[in-house]
């Protein structure tokens, strides 16, 4: 059985410096900090794109950002910018559905890498993508059917 491949948005990477104070981020953290593990421990595969970089470099704090940074080196799959064409007419149709342009272009991205879960804690994305290309979810919801699934 082929290992799943999931892509996280960077609102998902950046969840554990969120305020844990409130329950859903705080669950989303724990999810977010166990699919890292899985993926540490070689049982899922990531995948990740020049627009996580962009977002990435784009993070006010210098070591919230090289901790996200640093996890990249685990990733199987880059999409890289000599596929943005590709990206750029997907995301386009993505957007038709009322989706923000760099939220298009990290779904048009994860598909491009044949991912099979889009993780996000982004409400926008998750009530507005409604394509079957991809699965999008948060982490929590990954984990449940994750969890069945690998029972």
């Amino acid at each position: 059985m082929r290992k799943k491949r999931v892509y996280l948005d960077n609102c998902c990477y950046n969840r554990p410096f969120d305020d844990q104070s409130q329950i859903r981020v705080f669950l989303e953290t724990q999810a977010k900090i166990h699919i890292q593990n899985l993926i540490l421990c070689d049982r899922l595969e990531l995948a990740y794109s020049y627009m996580t970089i962009f977002e990435n470099c784009n993070n006010p704090n210098k070591a919230n950002r090289k901790i996200i940074e640093d996890f990249f080196v685990y990733a199987t799959v880059f999409v890289d910018p000599n596929q943005e064409e590709i990206v750029e007419n997907r995301a386009e149709k993505i957007k038709s559905q009322g989706m923000k342009n760099k939220d298009a272009i990290h779904l048009a991205c994860a598909i491009e890498a044949k991912c099979d879960y889009f993780l996000t804690t982004d409400d926008g994305i998750l009530k507005r993508y409604a394509e079957k290309d991809i699965q999008v979810c948060t982490p929590v919801e990954f984990l449940t059917v994750y969890e069945v699934e690998n029972a």
